[in-house]
């Protein structure tokens, strides 16, 4: 069991990594090794709240497939044992940042000091604009 935060807690059996070849450079061994990891997670097994599912599904963004599936690419190191704990470090990153309830924002109205300053801001720009126009003389 991998906990994420104090009330969750994942199974490392619903964890699926698979190990891919890697793009970029690395020299002969990116032909011949297969050290970039592929993590699988259904989070529809995983026994998560609805409002966590919710955050998670907006967080996750494409990594998330249209079955529930979240699917992280790991290439960042040359092996598989570093870029297996890569992905599993982002996955539970990704979790924990899904069950942290977002503050409700309040309403509030702004202060009368920072009207004042805003139309004294207005006014100057204003002003500042007006004497860009052409100039009368009078005779």
């Amino acid at each position: 069991m991998i906990r994420v935060t104090r009330d969750i807690t994942i199974d490392e059996k619903d964890l699926d990594i698979a190990f891919v070849r890697a793009s970029g450079p690395g020299g002969q061994n990116v032909n011949k090794l297969s050290t970039a990891a592929q993590l699988r997670f259904d989070v529809s097994g995983a026994a998560l709240a609805p409002d966590v599912l919710i955050r998670l599904n907006t967080l996750a963004g494409q990594r998330m497939t249209k079955d529930g599936v979240i699917v992280i690419h790991a290439q960042r190191f040359r092996t598989q044992e570093r870029n297996r704990a890569d992905a599993i470090d982002r996955l539970l990153e990704l979790l924990r940042e899904a069950a942290v309830r977002p503050k409700p924002r309040r309403a509030t109205k702004p202060t009368l000091g920072s009207k004042v300053r805003r139309l004294e801001g207005k006014k100057r720009r204003s002003d500042v604009k007006a004497k860009r126009g052409a100039t009368r003389y009078d005779d």
